[in-house]
């Protein structure tokens, strides 16, 4: 799967790549989470649901040149064969408790059946009921409505600081940055407050805006993504379809799978996002920079993405994906600094997942830290380096990697022609090898 630079309309279809030839019902389309699909705005910039995509199957290599795998080691393996890339357009439970109470008969002789008890609410595995983690977390979330050049777009956020710092999706907030306004409404109000627009990552689609003269505020609270397990419960809570600010919507589900890479992209430009969490809590257009929360109501991931519609019609069931918060920690010195990173196109060729300790466990990885290499682009300067899946970066230009985010924050500052140095991680052995940066791959 390509690299691609990041956008807001249309869809383009995926590139085949040494993956394997297009699958023949293609990936689904993933639909923008930012704004509503059926505001006036975003009319031009929402694919039709027939619309195609392509995917490939991922047939991954062994990560070893140890040939054949036991049904042991095939099934330890998994993980690479999970990966999935996916087209993103962007701008981006529980059961009831109770009894009846004695019949009662109405003067016709009918009986009704009736009880007063208050309903009981869905019991997460931390023991807190989802309404009690709603009314713990929702004052720090806000919606967002951003207006600028002929288009407006709505989204949600996250209060990280008493001071008023908001953390949403970029794309939420793209339409400002050419000088049009930002106004956030808090839950539970209907009074519409000025934000500014701090600093923009593009490259991960991250923003910090801060509403303007606030103090005392509740902020939430940032959770552990490194820790997530599959199967793991989460709830999402976010501006769904713009129905009304300041009430937001509340669905709960499942971490479905993690490491997934998610390709959003438009006819203009488009970027790969790596390491995201994929989940089956309902998430829809306007939860963009929303929280998805574990069950004890820190903030794991931010809901970024959700998949469509494939090319014959069938609608994708149940497949959202949201921003590791490890993720966003990493990228918030340089976001309340005022920084905002411009995307030069430089493009290395791989793509990546953070280590975790279950991933360090589960393969045997020799090293706690570092940039995973999930797939190696054919063609690209990581290719023609030598680079292999399995491989863990732990160093670029002398910079140390312990994340996937810190991959993307070295190249965001080079240049297509640059050549790198990379340590890397290979079984017991430790290799440094150097990359000629390409160009990002358009569409």
């Amino acid at each position: 799967m390509s690299e691609l630079p990041f956008g807001t309309s249309d869809p383009t279809p995926a590139e085949s790549t040494e993956d394997g030839p297009l699958a023949p019902y293609g990936a689904p389309t993933i639909l923008d989470v930012g704004e509503p699909a059926d505001s006036p705005s975003s009319a031009s910039s929402t694919p039709d649901a027939g619309e195609d995509v392509g995917q490939r199957p991922f047939a991954a290599p062994a990560l070893t040149d140890e040939a054949p795998l036991s049904s042991q080691d095939r099934a330890k393996r998994t993980l690479w064969s999970s990966r999935i890339s996916l087209l993103l357009v962007a701008a981006l439970v529980g059961g009831l408790a109770g009894h009846f109470a004695a019949p009662s008969s109405s003067s016709n002789g009918i009986t009704i059946n009736s009880n007063s008890s208050s309903p009981g609410g869905a019991v997460l595995p931390s023991g807190l009921t989802v309404p009690a983690l709603v009314h713990k977390v929702e004052p720090s979330i806000v919606s967002i409505d951003v207006k600028g050049q002929g288009t407006e777009d709505q989204g949600t956020g996250m209060i990280i600081s008493s001071k008023g710092y908001v953390i949403t999706n970029n794309h939420v907030i793209a339409a400002a940055v050419g000088g049009g306004s930002i106004t956030v409404t808090r839950t539970g109000s209907t009074k519409s407050l000025p934000a500014t627009l701090i600093g923009t990552n593009p490259i991960d689609d991250v923003a910090l805006i801060r509403i303007n003269n606030a103090s005392g505020l509740p902020a939430v609270t940032l959770g552990n993504s490194n820790a997530l397990e599959v199967g793991d419960a989460v709830v999402a809570i976010g501006n769904a379809l713009g129905l009304a600010a300041g009430t937001p919507t509340v669905t709960a589900g499942i971490v479905s799978a993690l490491g997934r890479t998610v390709t959003a992209g438009s006819t203009s430009s488009s970027e790969t996002l790596n390491n995201m969490i994929q989940t089956d809590a309902a998430i829809n257009p306007g939860n963009s920079g929303g929280p998805l929360l574990d069950s004890h109501g820190s903030v794991i991931g931010m809901n970024t993405a959700v998949a469509g519609t494939l090319p014959d019609g069938t609608s994708a069931q149940n497949i959202g994906f949201a921003i590791p918060v490890a993720t966003i920690q990493s990228l918030l010195k340089p976001l309340m600094a005022g920084e905002s990173v411009v995307n030069h196109g430089a493009f290395i060729g791989v793509e990546i997942m953070s280590m975790t300790p279950s991933l360090q466990a589960q393969y045997g990885f020799t090293v706690s830290s570092g940039a995973v290499v999930m797939s190696v682009i054919s063609g690209s300067g990581a290719a023609a380096a030598g680079l292999k899946q399995g491989d863990i970066i732990v160093e670029i230009n002398k910079t140390t990697i312990g994340s996937a985010p810190d991959v993307s924050s070295v190249i965001s500052a080079l240049h297509p022609g640059d050549t790198v140095t990379i340590h890397i991680v290979r079984g017991s052995k430790h290799l440094t090898v150097k990359v000629t940066l390409g160009t990002q791959p358009a569409g």
